[in-house]
């Protein structure tokens, strides 16, 4: 058997067969069909992170992260400039600044809890990207902290399994967040760029004509997957690094392009997102291994990223093992599915290994040691797993 070096591992999450029909669900476990899924653009429609009950209708621009369609596309065109390379590099900078000054303020103390830190740090760096740099960034970490104290729910299930008290529930704690983030975080800043436009997020939402909700729905967006992906991620390869010698040398040892490419091994090994969702719309035809399916319109399709991230067909010998560098085939990406695919790709992808390159490369050189192992656990909202109390002796 190989030995897996995969530490997000949830328990009953099934690896095989790689493509399975569960009544109206099919489970794709195969890089092939996963990828004909995602880019069936005209022909199924987003159904993670709750989608499907969003209401429709109630805003001029719907939300990007669940809109479909040509709208979509013109959105997510105009948006990803704010999150191109040449782009993000530009906050190098303030990353550096920011990095140091967190790491500085933990040696003081003597310990870094570094899920906490980073959170400050990712909620920093992405309120300047976005826009939202008019209050302040621990007031604001919490708050969007706030947004994930969800009861659970399961997608496969008619209004999601939950009760009409689940669901008030989730309403009063989604709700209340929302209007703490505008009031303390939002509204300052659409105050601030009505007056004065910058070269942000926000900005560009103002010159498109969106409206006060429509700003405050895309805030919410940006800043949560922003903050929560981007944090694990830097937790989850700290956590690989400082346990493989070898590979923390060859790290700190290493030009830029490296490390990149190792930081890129290890969240192909570890998407924060584990599961992506599609509702076809359409008739969908995939194939896997010279074998052939259709999906139905109505089928609900369950994309298991942590299983393509290690189709051995797609990314070689060892799939379970931290290879960077491993070859693999023409058109697939060094982190595989671990930011989507097709019209729902994230643009965010630059920006979060830039991020984690910069606050690892001045964490390490401290020779930080574990005092305590992190805490793993999972997240149905956005299927993702969580890394806490992973505190560091500096």
């Amino acid at each position: 058997m190989e030995r897996s070096q995969r530490r997000a591992v949830k328990a009953g999450e099934a690896s095989t067969p790689r493509v399975e029909r569960e009544g109206h669900v099919w489970r794709i476990r195969s890089l092939e069909a996963a990828r004909q899924v995602l880019r069936a653009r005209d022909a199924t429609k987003q159904a993670g992170f709750t989608a499907e009950k969003i209401p429709q209708g109630y805003l001029k621009h719907h939300p990007i992260l669940v809109s479909d369609g040509p709208g979509h596309d013109d959105q997510r065109r105009k948006v990803a400039r704010f999150f191109a390379p040449a782009v993000v590099e530009r906050y190098t900078a303030q990353m550096e600044e920011c990095a140091d000054r967190l790491l500085d303020e933990a040696a003081a103390q003597g310990v870094c809890e570094l899920d906490k830190l980073t959170l400050l740090y990712t909620v920093e760096i992405t309120a300047e990207v976005v826009g939202l740099t008019e209050s302040s960034v621990p007031k604001m970490a919490r708050r969007l902290v706030s947004f994930f104290n969800q009861p659970e729910f399961d997608i496969t299930k008619d209004d999601l399994g939950r009760s009409g008290r689940q669901w008030a529930r989730a309403a009063w704690n989604g709700l209340v967040p929302i209007a703490r983030f505008y009031l303390a975080d939002v509204r300052p800043a659409l105050r601030r760029r009505r007056k004065e436009p910058q070269g942000d997020v926000i900005s560009h939402l103002l010159a498109e004509g969106y409206d006060t909700t429509g700003v405050l729905v895309e805030c919410v967006t940006y800043g949560t997957a922003g903050m929560v992906t981007t944090r694990e991620f830097i937790v989850m390869a700290a956590w690989h690094l400082l346990h493989d010698d070898a590979l923390r040398e060859r790290y700190l040892a290493a030009e830029q392009t490296e490390r990149l490419a190792i930081l890129g091994e290890i969240i192909r090994l570890e998407p924060v997102v584990g599961h992506l969702y599609r509702r076809a719309t359409a008739e969908i035809a995939i194939t896997d291994g010279g074998q052939e399916w259709t999906v139905e319109p109505g089928h609900l399709v369950d994309v298991s990223v942590r299983a393509a991230n290690a189709d051995p067909d797609a990314v070689g010998e060892r799939p379970l093992e931290l290879c960077p560098g491993r070859g693999l085939p023409q058109g697939v990406n060094a982190t595989v599915l671990t930011f989507g695919d097709g019209a729902h790709k994230c643009p965010g992808q630059p920006l979060a290994i830039l991020e984690a390159d910069v606050l690892l490369t001045r964490l390490l050189p401290r020779k930080p040691r574990i005092v305590s192992e992190p805490e793993l656990g999972w997240d149905n909202l956005i299927e993702g797993y969580w890394l806490r109390g992973f505190r560091l002796a500096l």
